[in-house]
Order: structure tokens, then sequence, then C-alpha cells
């Protein structure tokens, strides 16, 4: 019993384990090889972060191939794949190097992340003996539950932007831009050591907090309005994401009320977190707390999504999702309220699937703050 646990530890850990737990999948895909196109596919299963890459993986064995721009990156980032800088583009490399495996035939992709002249480009090369299959998307859903290393970045990444809204907070005041606000947060997230934002910050004030995914403009903060900030930060590849919403001034009984029935929805959404409930199932309990206090029509998107090396990652928290959850899963947990003409609400969490529940990663104070 111990050798078996010590080999499922060490297929779930590290770029070596992931690819891996990926040829284990190759018997439900009818699979010789995959070839992984999605840039952040291929980091998590090698560690490569370039710009341009293309990834075999074999029953025994694995290949990056990249371009000479990248020699020195791939040598310094690739754990486990053999590293081929291709001299007359990848495509071509990738498409010669499958015509010359006597052993691969059939070969799964991800049709969604590979345009049809590129397909096409592959065929061409490979040649007709081989046969493309689809990935199912298997490599996110591998991703989708999160080892320790992994959960430790995100757990830095969250408390980061928590620190980062903590000290912007002061100075959100009358007469400051929205795109001024925006740059002091992606400013904080580079000073406080993160690799950048997770996504272009998202700052909304007054009726334009009712946008879900507004940009910042050069509008200035005026009293007696709403402000929603949606920010994220990269550490060490893995993102964050956290929405908080603050008043300029004295917030009016209806404010304060609607924010009170966000949070009602936020903390239903999170009560419901387990494993083995379904991503529906906890985002239908974010709508009934709504549904119940007759706000349900101006909540206009999802409870919430995965997140990783992506913002955005499988599972979905969205009416009539399947997906069941499972113990490592990273999610954000986000309800709001849109209404035209007053603004909007949304808070924000990232939370960690636990066999207890779900577990907070990001720390920043959910308290409605007038400002």
């Amino acid at each position: 019993m111990a050798g078996k646990s010590a080999k499922k530890a060490s297929i779930r850990s590290g770029p070596d384990g992931r690819v891996g737990r990926l040829r284990i999948c190759f018997s439900a895909l009818a699979a010789d090889a995959v070839l992984v196109s999605h840039l952040p596919n291929i980091q998590y299963l090698c560690g490569f972060s370039g710009s341009a890459g293309l990834l075999l993986v074999e029953e025994s064995a694995s290949t990056l191939f990249t371009d000479s721009r990248y020699t020195f990156q791939a040598r310094e980032e690739v754990s486990g794949p053999r590293v081929h800088i291709a001299k007359h583009g990848l495509l071509r490399a990738v498409g010669e190097a499958l015509r010359a495996r006597r052993g691969v035939r059939r070969v799964a992709y991800s049709p969604g992340s590979v345009t049809v002249t590129q397909k096409q480009a592959l065929e061409l090369r490979a040649g007709s003996r081989i046969r493309w299959v689809s990935d199912g998307n298997t490599v996110e859903k591998l991703r989708a539950v999160k080892d320790a290393d992994e959960l430790q970045r995100m757990r830095e990444a969250a408390v980061l932007i928590s620190n980062v809204f903590k000290r912007v907070v002061r100075i959100i005041r009358p007469g400051i831009s929205e795109l001024g606000l925006a740059a002091e947060i992606e400013y904080g997230v580079r000073q406080m050591g993160g690799a950048g934002p997770s996504f272009e910050t998202i700052v909304a004030s007054g009726e334009r907090s009712a946008w879900a995914h507004a940009r910042p403009t050069a509008k200035l903060l005026r009293k007696s309005e709403l402000v929603v900030l949606d920010q994220g930060a990269i550490i060490r590849g893995y993102c964050s994401d956290m929405t908080r919403t603050v008043f300029v001034g004295k917030a009016p009984s209806k404010v304060r009320s609607l924010y009170g029935a966000v949070l009602e929805a936020q903390e239903a959404a999170k009560s419901a977190i387990r494993p083995g409930v379904k991503a529906g199932d906890v985002d239908r309990a974010a709508r009934n707390v709504l549904k119940r206090l007759k706000l349900a029509q101006y909540f206009t998107h999802s409870t919430g999504h995965g997140l990783g090396i992506e913002v955005h990652e499988i599972p979905r928290l969205g009416k009539g999702e399947e997906t069941v959850l499972c113990e490592g899963m990273v999610l954000t947990v986000e309800p709001g309220v849109y209404i035209e003409g007053l603004g909007g609400i949304r808070i924000e969490d990232d939370v960690v699937v636990r066999s207890e529940g779900a577990v907070d990663l990001t720390t920043a104070s959910r308290e409605f703050l007038e400002l």
C-alpha cells in the first residue's frame, strides 16, 4: 500500500508526473500520442513559458518543438521532454517527426487551439497514415486539480492581490480616475513581487459599475457612487482573481441592502462547495438567495470559474453545469447584481475545494467600505 501511495504522489506532482498522468489517458482517447498546442497546457506539462511551442507526447518519449528564439529559455525551463529547435517552422517539424514514427497512427489534438490552416499543414507533412482525434480537453481536466506546489503559488498570488487592494483602497477618493486607480493596482502587483496582472484590471465607477466587464476610462470618481475593482496577480505562472466593491461617501440604505444580498449569495455558494457536488449546484445556491430577495434578474453571469495558469479554467460554476467538484480544485466565487442607472456590486474570492468545504485563499475583508 505504501508503495502505491508513493507512486500516486509522484504522478500527481511536477511536470514529469503530469506527462505520466496524460499518458494514462491514451487508452481512453484511443491514441498513440497527444499533440499539445495550447501554450498554457505546454507550460503545465513541461514548464516552458515561451510564445511558440508544440509538445508531442508519445508512450515512451516526449518532444518540445520550438524555435531558435527560445534555445536558452527552453534549456532553462523545460523538464522532461527533449527539446527540438525547428529551423523551418514548428508545424513542418512536428509533421515530419510524425511521418517518421512508425508506431504512431492515431494522434489526439485540441481542435479548439489549432486553426484549419495549421491542421492542413500538419496533415500534409505527417501524411495520410496519421489519424487525428480530439483530445477531449484532457489536459485542461488534469489541470483542474492542483497539486501542492500549484496551491502554494496560488495562495501566494491570492494573498498578494489582497494586500494590493488593502493598500490601494486608501487612495480611493473623488477626483482620481478609473485609469489612475487601475494603474496603481497593477503597479502594486509588480512592486509586491507579482509577475504582472492576471488580466486587464477592471475599475468601474458610478453607472459604469453596472457593466460587469467594464474597462477603466479617464472618468473621475465622484462622491456618492459605487466603485467595482476586479484585480488579479500572477505568481510563478499562477493567477489570482478578486473583486471588491466600495462606495465613495455615505451609502444609501438601498445600496447597503444590495451589498448585503450579494454577500449572502456568495456565502451560500461557498457553503455549497465540497467534493462530489456539481458545479451547477453551487451556482444555484447563489441564485436562490438573490431570487428570494427578488434580485435574480440583476445577476447576469455565472457564479464563478476555475482558476490556475489561466484566469478562466474549468469548471464553470454556471446554470446546469454537470462537472463534479474534486478536492484540490481552485474556484472563484463571484455573484453580483447590476442595475442600470444605479450601478453594480460584485464580491469575488478565490477558494480551494477541501474535504471540509471551501477554504478561502484571498484574505481582503469583505466588509462594505464607505470611503
